[in-house]
């Protein structure tokens, strides 16, 4: 009798034990989470799906989500309070918080990358030192990087090249593109996002950077006419970043659970999504087959080479040179090894 309740106990130990590997052995019961823009398709078919189902099934602890939309901080502002704990996670353009971590504008200068692969390739080779920097600035680790569809050129008036932006008042999406802007003779104008569509119909401004689907939801391609796909605007990466208190609380096999869980179930499906939403911008805004609803009449602009060439040398000669200004040299270092590699340019 006895050697039988021995082993009902242990039995029931084990039951015990193989129910809590199958959560976490972590000692965070609950997470306040930011996303990003609730109206595109990365938060809502990748991020919140992830966080309030996914993570919490696979390691029990309760989730408070909101995106970026619903708590109203501005630029860096949401990362500062990811860094002091307000947050446990934060996705957000990583655009939006250089003013407090410069080292983050070397992922995604202008035009840097003219497709995704590349983009891909800039992102892995950088990751190490995006990692230390959110660790020195944020006092956060590094989840995820994803990008948003490339962020290219709408124009009210006829364009044919960069050169015929010169004078030309744009609406500009960072420091960096700004910069890149100034460049060509171009004037950067910064302003909120809704406003830019009353804008180019009022010719406040003559054009604007942002992705081909985005400016399509938001009736860009009904008050623009030229449309141009060179990602002078770059990628506008989504970075999400776990605050570094929260992240030392999980064990050594969680905090690998949980990489492996966001790289399968937000980034890799993210990155196909972008690439296909990149494309299919482009349909929606210049008259082809749409799958979101009717196409608008933009005219495609045909990217030259010429203008391929005068963007690295602008990137080179301007806006690198500006931002190599704002960084320590071993910054500068770790980009060249990484980055200045993958694209044959060196920051001096």
């Amino acid at each position: 009798m006895k050697k039988g309740f021995l082993i009902l106990g242990i039995s029931f130990l084990v039951s015990l034990s193989l129910h809590a590997n199958k959560n976490t052995s972590t000692s965070v019961k609950k997470m306040r989470i930011v996303g990003s823009w609730s109206s595109l398709s990365l938060y809502k078919e990748y991020e919140k799906p992830y966080w309030k189902k996914q993570f919490q099934n696979e390691f029990g602890i309760k989730v408070r989500l909101s995106s970026l939309g619903q708590i109203k901080l501005k630029g860096a502002a949401v990362y500062r309070q990811l860094a002091k704990g307000v947050f446990d996670v934060v996705s957000t353009v990583g655009a939006y918080v250089v003013s407090d971590s410069q080292t983050m504008a070397g992922l995604d200068f202008p035009a840097i990358a003219n497709d995704l692969p590349t983009a891909k390739k800039l992102v892995d080779a950088y990751k190490n030192t995006l990692n230390k920097a959110l660790k020195d600035d944020f006092n956060s680790k590094l989840l995820a990087v994803v990008p948003y569809p490339a962020q290219v050129l709408f124009c009210k008036e006829k364009i044919s090249s960069l050169s015929d932006l010169k004078g030309k008042k744009v609406r500009a999406s960072g420091w960096t593109v700004a910069e890149f802007l100034d460049g060509i003779g171009a004037t950067g104008i910064t302003m909120s996002y809704s406003e830019v569509p009353q804008s180019l119909q009022r010719g406040v401004i003559d054009c604007a950077v942002t992705g081909g689907l985005s400016g399509y939801s938001s009736g860009w391609g009904e008050v623009s006419k030229y449309f141009y796909p060179l990602p002078i605007g770059g990628w506008a990466y989504v970075v999400t970043a776990m605050n570094l208190d929260t992240w030392n609380k999980f064990s050594l096999n969680d905090q690998n659970k949980l990489l492996n869980s966001i790289d399968k179930h937000i980034v890799k499906p993210a990155w196909l999504k972008s690439s296909y939403e990149t494309s299919e911008g482009q349909k929606c805004l210049t008259g082809q087959n749409c799958s979101y609803g009717k196409s608008n009449n933009m005219i495609l602009v045909k990217v030259k080479e010429e203008d391929r060439q005068l963007s690295k040398k602008i990137l080179v000669e301007q806006v690198i040179l500006k931002w190599t200004k704002k960084v320590s040299p071993s910054i500068i270092k770790q980009w060249n090894d990484t980055i200045g590699k993958v694209v044959n340019i060196v920051a001096k």
